[in-house]
């Protein structure tokens, strides 16, 4: 299973994003009020890097609230690493626990297609066990 199966019901206008001039105390309220723990920063549409919650704590240990006025681009992580809708569901869960990340720009021919969490994956993977219970189950009656 890939990635192209968790976004195909997902349109571009469903991404939420910021561009890396956007305030940092900006990024802070879209993050609030989403109920989401990071974004895709873009550079004239295409991805430069995530800025998620971890960022934004550091840099307020690192240099307190004066972060807040800083562009995001001055504390985003980058370069983003990101995967393509052909990846396989386990590769990049995977790359997730390797590198400990919890979010990926979902990149196709240069553009950001999605924006995808562990918590997508993990109930991926979950929803794909309980079908294989249910039809093992299912077999297991029949015969």
């Amino acid at each position: 299973m890939t990635i192209a199966r968790i976004i195909a019901q997902r349109g571009s206008a469903d991404i939420i994003a910021c561009d890396v001039a956007t305030p940092v105390s900006q990024v802070v309220g879209i993050l609030a009020s989403k109920r989401i723990g990071a974004l895709p920063v873009l550079r004239n549409g295409s991805v430069v890097g995530i800025v998620s919650e971890r960022d934004v704590i550091y840099r307020l240990a690192d240099h307190g609230g004066a972060c807040l006025d800083m562009p995001v681009e001055q504390i985003m992580t980058s370069p983003a690493v990101t995967v393509e809708p052909g990846t396989h569901i386990d590769d990049a869960l995977a790359l997730m626990t390797r590198r400990r990340f919890r979010h990926f720009p979902v990149v196709e021919d240069g553009k950001l297609v999605a924006f995808i969490s562990i918590g997508d994956l993990v109930k991926h993977k979950i929803d794909e066990v309980q079908h294989e219970a249910n039809a093992l189950r299912d077999y297991i009656q029949a015969v």
